[in-house]
C-alpha cells in the first residue's frame, strides 16, 4: 500500500535526494540502447530490470549515507500512450510497465529505506509531445484526457503520488493536475526552461506557476524545474516574489548547452560537478521551499553527490 500519498514527507524542512538524468547515464555511460529516451524498454528483460535496480541503489546510497530522504522515480517518463505505440507497445501493455515499475521501487523502498531516510514513490510522468519543443501544444482539457489514463494507473498501484517532468507549458500542467486531484493522487509540476529562463512555448516561469495555480485552485503538492541549467533560469528566481515559495525541487542539467544544441549533440556534456554543485547551493538561498535535489540531462551520480555536499551543509 501507499505509505506518503496523505502526508508527503517532502513537504517538511527534510532534504531529500532523487537520481539525476537516468536516460543520459543509460545511453553515454552504459551503453544502452534507449529507442525516444524510454528506459521503461528495460524492463522487458531480466538484464535490464537488474541494471534499473543498480542504477537506483547507487543514488539510495547517497541518500542513506547523507541521512536524508529520497525520492524514488519511476522510470516511465516514456510510458504513455502515444510513446508506447511508437516502441510497439499497446495499452494493455503499457498499463503493466508502469505498474512493474512502482513494483520495482516498492522492493528497492523496502530493502532501501531507514528511519532517517524515508523513501517516496513518485510515478513519473512526461509530456505527450518532444518535452524540448512546445509545438503542438495541449489544451488543459485534452491533457487531462490523454494523460489520465498513466495517473489512473499509478492511482491503482501503491505510488505515493506522481510527478509531472519537462513540461512546456502551463496547459498541460493544468491538465495533469486536475487529473490527478479527480484521482486523489498528490502530483508534482516540472517545468523546463530555455536558456532565457522561459518556457519553451515563450511563457515567463512565473506566469506558468500562476496560471497552474490560479486554475487548479493551487492543485499541485508544489512545483520543480528541470532540463535546464541553473544559470538559465538563475536571473528569473533573483526576480523574486511569493511564486518561488511554490518551487520546491530542482533537477538541472549538467550542461549550459540550449535544447537545441543538447537535441543536436552526439556526445554528453557532463559539466563540472563541484560547479553544479555550488551553484544548487546558491539557488537555495533563491528558493526559500527549496528541499528536493536532484540531476537531469548530464548528470550522474557524482553529481548528486556534489549538490549534497554543497547543500546539507546550507540547511
Amino acid at each position: 500500500m501507499s505509505i506518503y500519498r496523505d502526508a508527503l514527507p517532502q513537504l517538511d524542512e527534510q532534504v531529500f535526494l532523487t537520481d539525476g538524468g537516468m536516460e543520459t547515464t543509460l545511453i553515454f555511460h552504459e551503453g544502452l540502447d534507449l529507442p525516444y529516451f524510454a528506459a521503461f524498454d528495460l524492463l522487458k528483460q531480466a538484464a535490464g530490470v537488474t541494471r534499473l535496480r543498480q542504477y537506483y541503489e547507487t543514488y539510495a546510497s547517497i541518500a542513506v549515507g547523507a541521512g536524508c530522504g529520497f525520492i524514488l522515480e519511476t522510470p516511465t517518463w516514456r510510458a504513455s500512450s502515444d510513446w508506447g505505440e511508437k516502441l510497439g507497445y499497446d495499452r494493455r501493455q503499457i498499463t503493466h510497465v508502469n505498474l512493474r515499475s512502482v513494483a520495482l521501487l516498492e522492493d528497492l523502498r523496502d530493502q532501501l529505506a531507514r528511519p532517517e531516510c524515508p523513501m517516496v514513490i513518485s510515478g513519473c510522468i512526461g509530456p505527450r509531445g518532444d518535452g524540448y519543443r512546445a509545438d503542438g501544444e495541449l489544451s488543459a482539457e485534452e491533457a487531462a484526457s490523454y494523460h489520465r489514463e498513466q495517473i489512473a494507473t499509478f492511482a491503482k498501484s501503491n505510488a505515493d503520488m506522481v510527478g509531472a517532468m519537462t513540461l512546456t507549458s502551463p496547459e498541460e500542467a493544468i491538465g495533469i493536475t486536475l487529473a490527478a486531484r479527480e484521482l486523489d493522487l498528490p502530483v508534482a509540476i516540472s517545468f523546463t526552461t530555455e536558456t532565457d529562463g522561459r518556457l519553451p512555448n515563450g511563457q515567463s516561469l512565473r506566469d506558468a506557476i500562476q496560471q497552474v495555480d490560479a486554475e487548479t485552485d493551487e492543485g499541485p503538492a508544489y512545483f520543480m524545474i528541470n532540463c535546464a541549467h541553473p544559470s538559465h533560469f538563475e536571473d528569473v528566481l533573483r526576480e523574486g516574489g511569493t511564486w518561488t515559495e511554490r518551487i520546491r525541487g530542482l533537477r538541472a542539467n549538467a550542461s549550459k548547452r540550449s535544447h537545441a544544441e543538447l537535441d543536436e549533440s552526439s556526445d554528453l556534456d557532463s559539466g563540472d560537478p563541484h560547479e553544479l554543485g555550488k551553484d544548487y547551493q546558491a539557488l537555495r538561498k533563491l528558493l526559500p521551499s527549496l528541499t528536493i535535489l536532484g540531476g537531469c540531462c548530464g548528470t550522474d551520480h557524482r553529481h548528486v553527490e556534489q549538490i549534497h555536499r554543497h547543500c546539507l551543509d546550507a540547511v
